[in-house]
Formats: structure tokens, C-alpha cells, sequence
């Protein structure tokens, strides 16, 4: 939730102060629960926000209903970041004063919970994340996992070196000041974390808003790569038409990349409303503007030498992040991806200016956009320290998409973004078991979908490729 948007609503009348909280919606920086909650399960929601990305608790709301918190109560719940927290949550707590839907005086405790640069528990030591709308409780592994991350995770927290306010960009602050309704910029760099405890500009901030953080991230920009065709091919046989470089602050850098990229998409003529035919391109906007975003977003500015490259095809669009997906995430059904932020500072701020939605749902609205375009998934990949996403403007039947299981999609779209594989290399970049693998390529050669290429069955140098009519 951006913090304009509950900014707004606790500057609403009091008479509609109550009601405007009551209906924002709830996401991975806001949530609400009832007055009668107790301090030891208020802390758990508390750890959850601490771990992930920080937010804000509005405690006296119920389904929808504004029914206040006693001073009793709220002189409890103020407690349970300090009385049930390992360590202590450096939560804030407000009383808001407020109208309920019978006109009676009640007050709202709102709780503002900074992401934190340690992993927190609970006193009962169970750890818990802020995930989409919801605070899950972290398995062992997933517990393990988080404490492993979190010092990649907290790279953007670090204080970049030599710089002080007053060498960002006065513009871009006066302008995200403006989206959080503050006056000064330092107040909003402070709202977000943008500052370390003793005033220096973190890591973020320049990445943010600097005039020129390639400076300290020479590799923080985005390259975008046009080819003639469907193969980059190589030396005299190089198909590349355009290489642009698009750099500066991220809040400028996200728009002006999508603004190169939208020419240089292929496109399609496609019946259209009114049964007139219009170009479209063969891969959704939405789809590849959001995979932008999130490599943006979420790629790992600690990894030197690398950059987020684009790669346009006339059948497909590929994006590299620098960075493997962070060690809660699963790949195994990357519409159900379970992460936290690498960077949580700048994934906030990005939500603050609209880019972006709620954890995990960039991930399901780029497998949304591809299908209602009807085309095959997207692909994600991983190599030692990047993120590949294919997205393939391949048209897929209902039928076919029906038929399938999730993993023979994926060796499709192997196939179909690596040309051709043997047995041997499908079975190590799936993961699977021999017999699997060659039970969904049988299954795919008898949908016609791909056939063998090789002298006989037991040919060492066969392999696999799209069926070509």
C-alpha cells in the first residue's frame, strides 16, 4: 500500500477517517486487526512486516467494521513489539481518533513498522514473513533460508560512500516528498529508510535518486538488445540491429527503458473491437513491463559486472536480472513464487510511484497477461548469478494448454528457447529424474509437438527439437 493512500485516509474528516481506513485494501504494507487482539499475536504480524518490507497495522477495524480499541487495550498492545519480539521490533504507535458507524468516538491504534535489518522472532522464537496479504509462519528451512539472504538482502541499507543529500537529484525527492505528503525530502527518505541511523545516504537512495548513481553501480543500468529474426547469431552472421543503454536514477530509468523498448517490439495485425484489424505486439505490454520492473526492482546491485539485459526477437522477448531468486523463492511453480525482497527500500519506494503491486503478484499478473494473450507460459530460468524469463509470442490452443502438465510446458519452452537439447541436458536444467524426463518428451512427440533427431535409439549425439511441418 503506497503510504500516500493511508496518509490520505488518516487525513480524511473524522467523520470519515474510520471508514476510509476500513477500506483500503489490505496488502503486503497494510493490514488490519480487530481492538480485542492480543499483544503476543500482534507481535507475530509485527515480525511478519519487520522481516519483509515494512508497513503499517491498524488495530480497531474488523471486517470491515470500526469498532475501536480501549485505553486498556491499547496500553497492551503498545507493548508487544518490546514484550514479544526477538529482538524488539522498533515499531511506532499513534492513537487516530475517529468516527464508528454509530457515530460514537473511538480511536484506532496505527502501528508503523520499519523493514529491519535483522531476522526477528517471536519469545516463543518463531519467525514469521510478510508474504502478499497474508503473515505466514517460516518453516525451518525457510527460517534458515531468510537469515542466509538476509545480508544480500540489506545490501541497498549500506550508507553510499561520499554522498549526502544534498547530491540527489532535488527534483525526483521534491516529487516522491509530494507522493508521500511531506513537506521536506529528508522527512521522506527518512518515512522509507533511505538514511542510515546517523544521516548517510544508503545504497538505495542514490540508486533511487542520484544524479548519476552509476558512478557507485557502474553495471546499474538496463541494456536493451534488438535482433533481426530469432537467433543472435554470431561474428559475420551477427543479427543485432540496436544496442541502447539506458541509465540515471531508477525512478527514471524504469520509464525511459520502457519508452526504447515499445518501438523495437515486433509486431502482429490482430482483429480488433469493431472487427477492424490493428497492430499489436506479439508479447503483451503488460507482460514485459512488468518483467522489467522486476529485474529492476529486484536484481542484485551487489553483484559487480553485470546489468539487466533485454533481448528483442521477432518471436520472443528475454530478460536477465543479475542475481539468483533469493532462497525463499521456489521455481517449481513460479505463478505461486514465495520471495522477499532483495531490495526492500527500493521495492517500496518503486510501489510508492506505482510500479509494482503487492509480493509474488508482478510474477502471477506476467503468467496472467501471456495467457489471456494466448500464448505459451513464461519461462523463468536460473544460471550461477542471474534470472532468465522467456517470453515466447508461441500461441497456445485451449486445448493444448489443457493437456499439458506444468513441467511438459517447461521442456517445451526449453526446446523452444534453446533451439534443441540432448536427453542428458534437459534432465540436468529441469531437475528431474531420467524416467520423468523421457516420459514427457514421449508424451510431447505423440502430441506432434517435438520429434527426435539422431541415426538410431540408442544414438549418444540424438536430440530433441520443435516439430518443423
Amino acid at each position: 500500500m503506497p503510504a500516500a493512500a493511508v496518509r490520505r485516509a488518516l487525513n480524511a474528516p473524522r467523520a470519515e477517517r474510520g471508514a476510509a481506513l476500513a477500506e483500503l485494501p489490505e496488502d503486503q504494507w497494510f493490514d488490519r486487526k480487530s481492538g480485542r487482539i492480543k499483544p503476543d499475536v500482534l507481535a507475530r504480524h509485527e515480525v511478519g512486516l519487520a522481516n519483509a518490507e515494512g508497513g503499517y497495522l491498524v488495530i480497531g477495524i474488523e471486517d470491515g467494521v470500526v469498532s475501536g480499541v480501549t485505553p486498556e487495550q491499547a496500553n497492551r498492545l503498545r507493548q508487544a513489539a518490546l514484550d514479544f519480539c526477538e529482538p524488539p521490533v522498533r515499531a511506532s504507535v499513534s492513537e487516530v481518533s475517529c468516527l464508528d458507524a454509530h457515530g460514537e468516538d473511538v480511536l484506532l491504534l496505527l502501528v508503523e513498522v520499519p523493514v529491519s535489518e535483522h531476522v526477528h522472532t517471536t519469545t516463543d522464537d518463531a519467525c514469521y514473513l510478510r508474504v502478499g496479504d497474508s503473515t505466514r509462519k517460516l518453516s525451518f528451512y525457510q527460517r534458515q533460508e531468510l537469515t542466509f539472504d538476509r545480508g544480500a538482502a540489506q545490501y541497498d541499507a549500506r550508507p553510499a560512500r561520499g554522498l549526502a543529500v544534498e547530491d540527489l537529484d532535488a527534483d525526483l525527492l521534491a516529487d516522491f516528498a509530494r507522493r508521500l505528503g511531506v513537506r521536506e525530502p529528508e522527512h521522506a527518505l527518512a518515512a522509507r529508510n533511505l538514511l542510515t541511523r546517523d544521516g548517510a545516504v544508503t545504497v538505495a537512495a542514490d540508486l533511487l535518486f542520484g544524479r548519476r548513481p552509476q558512478e557507485l553501480h557502474p553495471e546499474a543500468y538496463v541494456r536493451v538488445l534488438r535482433y533481426r529474426g530469432s537467433e543472435r547469431g554470431s561474428g559475420m552472421r551477427q543479427q543485432l540491429q540496436h544496442d541502447i543503454v539506458v541509465d540515471g536514477p531508477i525512478v527514471v530509468m524504469i520509464d525511459e527503458a520502457m519508452r526504447r523498448i515499445r518501438p523495437l517490439v515486433p509486431t502482429r495485425r490482430a482483429l480488433g473491437p469493431g472487427n477492424r484489424f490493428r497492430s499489436e505486439p506479439v508479447v503483451p505490454e503488460a507482460a514485459w513491463a512488468e518483467a522489467l520492473v522486476n529485474a529492476v526492482v529486484h536484481r542484485s546491485y551487489s553483484l559487480a559486472g553485470d546489468h539487466v539485459r533485454v533481448e528483442i526477437f521477432d518471436d520472443r522477448i528475454e530478460i536477465e536480472s543479475p542475481g539468483r531468486f533469493p532462497g525463499l523463492a521456489r521455481l517449481d511453480d513460479a505463478r505461486r513464487v514465495r520471495r522477499f525482497s532483495r531490495n526492500p527500500r527500493i521495492a517500496r519506494v518503486c510501489a510508492d510511484h506505482d510500479y509494482g503491486q503487492e509480493l509474488g503478484e508482478g510474477i502471477r499478473r506476467i503468467f496472467d497477461e501471456m495467457r489471456l494473450a494466448g500464448l505459451v507460459d513464461p519461462l523463468y530460468r536460473q544460471t550461477e548469478q542471474s534470472v532468465r524469463l522467456v517470453l515466447a509470442a508461441t500461441p497456445v490452443s485451449a486445448e493444448l494448454a489443457a493437456g499439458l502438465s506444468e513441467r511438459s510446458r517447461e521442456v517445451l519452452e526449453l526446446l523452444r528457447g534453446a533451439g534443441a537439447a540432448r536427453t542428458g541436458d534437459i534432465t540436468e536444467s529441469m531437475g528431474l529424474s531420467r524416467p520423468n524426463v523421457l516420459r514427457r518428451l514421449a508424451a510431447l512427440q505423440d502430441a506432434g509437438l517435438i520429434e527426435r533427431v539422431g541415426r538410431g535409439p540408442k544414438d549418444p549425439r540424438a536430440y530433441w527439437r520443435l516439430r518443423v511441418e
